[in-house]
């Protein structure tokens, strides 16, 4: 099994937690949210970020080695 990650897994993960990113700072920002698990979603909303930062980082390499590949802008400002 090939443990590499291909660009297009890279840039799924990347447009994944974009939107996840998205959804978890509606939610903080919402009066849904119980106060008592505010710290607890502030933290999953550290992470996902942390995960977006190291997955952009990955795939920078990815667009070193390949031209072809949208930029980052582009990728984060198409519709899908």
């Amino acid at each position: 099994m090939k443990n590499d990650l291909s660009s297009t897994a890279v840039i799924y993960a990347i447009l994944s937690i974009n939107s996840e990113i998205s959804l978890q700072k509606e939610y903080l920002e919402s009066s849904d949210i119980d106060p008592d698990e505010r710290d607890n979603e502030e933290d999953i909303l550290e992470d996902l970020e942390q995960a977006f930062m190291e997955f952009i980082e990955l795939y920078k390499i990815y667009l070193r080695a390949d031209s072809k590949l949208p930029s980052i802008d582009e990728l984060l400002n198409s519709e899908l």
